[in-house]
């Protein structure tokens, strides 16, 4: 792996050219090594070593002709590929593609990376084959990941460096069990190379656009499949309908507060397992499975996207599960000005119960 980095440096060295400007599009190459924390005692026995990969980025700089590029200090979007090694038989490697954005701070020294993808597991949990993998209960696992980096580009030429830290998360958001997740902190070292010799020259003058800083109403319809926590059970719908305010305070920033109802059989599932498989912790397998939780919420626009955090607590909770709060990261892309497509993690701290699918309107 080091010696394929450095020969990615030589390669680009000679390659290169002399220009010392940003070019528009360029690619970086990083090598990276870390660690798996321990955020769960039951994927102990999973950490054996210390993960180690690569991340293969396509990028192309903005230039500001859009009021939103200047906003976020000119970022860049683009395309990722990671490899990696988590060094350790039973979770085998895997293999990650993001779209992503990079965000520039203090002189553009430092950026940082937000992507959001997927990730394929060569050796998921079998029965059979491979029980004791109980982190990536299927193949394919949602991924977002985190680069924090110290970047110099043009240093030698189109060649720059760039180093810093890395996360990255892979779970299936418990579509299918088991689903204890993997988290992976690592240190990076690498370089980007500039594509091609046309100089970007940044706007300055931002045209301001009127932000509508009325109260918003917003309606969504999720839903998915989830499994209770017993490998091998069925997959079950689940629907959630929300209903709740928000005001944007200005261009960046909404907050928002609402109420919601879950519908999910595989809670209701869960309530009839408990009852017949543990007589000597009886439950009433005529609990309601429905619930009802109330939110609030902050959504961070970025162009067409954007990111949304909740944190909920359970106003009708009749059968104890998880806990009372819950919480809910997610993704939103705006259609129109009023229709929106939603794409979320739902969780109870660390545990994922949902990966929701939605589709709302904004009014």
């Amino acid at each position: 792996m080091h010696r394929l980095l450095i020969w990615c440096f030589v390669v680009s060295f000679f390659v290169g050219s002399s220009q010392n400007k940003s070019s528009s599009t360029y690619l970086d190459i990083n090598y990276f090594k870390g660690t798996i924390p321990l955020h769960n005692t039951d994927i102990l026995h999973l950490i054996q070593g210390h993960p180690e990969g690569l991340i293969v980025g396509w990028n192309h700089r903005t230039n500001g002709k859009k009021e939103w590029e200047q906003r976020y200090n000119y970022p860049d979007y683009g395309a990722s590929f990671m490899y990696q090694d988590l060094k350790n038989e039973v979770l085998g490697n895997t293999f990650g593609f993001y779209g992503h954005y990079n965000f520039y701070f203090f002189k553009r020294q430092l950026m940082l990376r937000v992507g959001q993808g997927f990730v394929v597991a060569t050796n998921p949990y079998d029965k059979a084959s491979n029980p004791k993998n109980i982190a990536f209960g299927s193949k394919i696992l949602g991924s977002p990941y985190l680069m924090a980096n110290y970047k110099k580009p043009n240093f030698l030429g189109p060649i720059g460096l760039q180093t810093g830290l890395v996360f990255f998360h892979a779970s299936n958001g418990n579509f299918r069990a088991p689903n204890t997740s993997v988290n992976t902190i690592a240190f990076n070292i690498g370089i980007n190379y500039d594509l091609d010799t046309k100089e970007v020259v940044y706007e300055e003058s931002i045209k301001e656009t009127i932000i509508d800083k009325t109260f918003k109403y917003n309606f969504v319809l999720r839903s998915g499949v989830s499994q209770t926590d017993v490998v091998g059970s069925e997959q079950f719908p689940f629907y959630t309908l929300s209903a709740y305010v928000d005001k944007r305070i200005n261009f960046f920033s909404a907050f928002q507060l609402g109420i919601e109802a879950f519908f999910s059989k595989a809670l209701q599932e869960e309530i009839h397992y408990r009852s017949v498989a543990f007589p000597e912790n009886p439950s009433d397998p005529n609990a309601d499975y429905k619930r009802l939780g109330g939110f609030l919420g902050y959504e961070l626009f970025v162009n067409n996207w954007s990111v949304v955090a909740q944190l909920g607590y359970y106003l009708y909770y009749p059968y104890d599960f998880e806990g009372r709060i819950y919480n809910r990261i997610g993704l939103k892309y705006y259609f129109s000005e009023k229709w929106f497509g939603a794409f979320s993690v739902k969780s109870h701290l660390a545990k994922a119960e949902t990966l929701e699918f939605g589709i709302g309107i904004r009014l």
